[in-house]
C-alpha cells in the first residue's frame, strides 16, 4: 500500500514537472528565453517548447498591434487645456523582443511609451490651436505625435501604427465662440447667395430692357416717310378688294377705317 502511494505520488510530481517545462506559444506571440537571469538573444514563434523549469522561463509577449487608450489634457498654442481620450495603437517587432525585454522589462507601456507619448503631444500641440483639433489640422497633429514617437521608440522595436485623437473637449467659452463663428459663417454665405441671385436677376432685367429698347430703336429708325407710304398703300389696296362696307377717312397718305357697325 505504502508502494501504490510512493508511485501515485511519482507520477503525480512528474505530471507537474511536465506541465512546468512546457509552454505552448501561439500565433501573435513571442517567448523569449531567461536562463539563470539571463535573456537569451532568440525569440521563439509559435509552438510547444520545452524547457527545465528549475532553472528557466519564457517570458511571452504580444506581437499584434495592441490598443493604449490614455485620457488626458492636451495643452493648446493659446495656452488652454483640451480633454481628450487617444488611442496609441503599436506592435512589438519580434526580432527586438529580446533587447526590449533586457533593457525595458514587461511593463515597456508604462515605463517607455506613455512616457514618450505625454512628451511628444504636449511638443506637438503646443503649436496648434484648440480650434484646429476640430478641424481638418487634426490629422496633420495625429501625424506628428506619431512621428515623434517613432524617433525613439523605433530603435527599440516598438512600431507605433496610429495615433487617434478621440472625444475632443473644448472649453465651454470656446466651443460656444466656434459655434457662433460657425454660423456667422454660414450666414453670410447665405446672404451671399441671395446677393449674387439679386445681381443675376437685376442683370437678366437688364438685358432684357436692352433688348427691347435696341428693338424700338430698329423699329423706330425703320419707319421712314417711304415705308409709311407704301404701308398706306398696302392697306389701300387692301380695303378696296374687301366687300364690307367701310368708311375711310385718309389724308392722302394713312387711312382711317371707320367700321359701319
Amino acid at each position: 500500500m505504502t508502494n501504490l502511494k510512493f508511485v501515485q505520488f511519482g507520477i503525480i510530481l512528474l505530471f507537474a514537472i511536465l506541465t512546468q517545462s512546457c509552454m505552448t506559444i501561439k500565433q501573435g506571440e513571442v517567448g523569449v528565453k531567461r536562463k539563470l537571469g539571463t535573456f537569451e538573444d532568440k525569440g521563439y514563434t509559435e509552438g510547444l517548447k520545452i524547457f527545465n523549469p528549475l532553472t528557466t522561463r519564457i517570458i511571452k509577449i504580444s506581437t499584434q498591434t495592441e490598443n493604449l487608450e490614455v485620457g488626458l489634457n492636451i495643452p493648446s498654442k493659446e495656452g488652454l487645456n483640451i480633454v481628450s481620450e487617444v488611442s496609441i495603437l503599436y506592435n512589438i517587432d519580434p526580432r527586438n523582443a529580446p533587447e526590449l525585454l533586457r533593457n525595458i522589462g514587461t511593463e515597456y507601456e508604462s515605463n517607455v511609451i506613455l512616457p514618450v507619448f505625454r512628451s511628444a503631444v504636449s511638443d506637438v500641440s503646443a503649436q496648434y490651436y484648440a480650434k484646429d483639433m476640430h478641424t481638418g489640422e487634426r490629422s496633420s497633429i495625429e501625424n506628428s505625435i506619431k512621428e515623434r514617437m517613432m524617433t525613439y521608440l523605433e530603435e527599440k522595436g516598438i512600431t507605433v501604427e496610429a495615433v487617434l485623437l478621440k472625444s475632443i473637449q473644448l472649453p465651454k467659452s470656446l466651443s460656444r465662440a466656434i459655434e457662433d463663428k460657425l454660423e456667422a459663417e454660414q450666414q453670410a454665405e447665405r446672404m451671399q447667395f441671395v446677393l449674387t441671385q439679386s445681381e443675376r436677376q437685376a442683370e437678366q432685367k437688364r438685358i432684357e430692357a436692352k433688348g427691347i429698347r435696341d428693338a424700338q430703336i430698329i423699329i423706330s429708325e425703320g419707319l421712314n416717310d417711304k415705308v409709311l407710304q407704301f404701308k398706306s398703300l398696302e392697306a389701300f389696296d387692301k380695303l378696296s378688294n374687301s366687300p364690307n362696307a367701310k368708311v375711310i377717312i385718309s389724308d392722302g397718305d394713312m387711312p382711317i377705317i371707320l367700321s359701319d357697325k
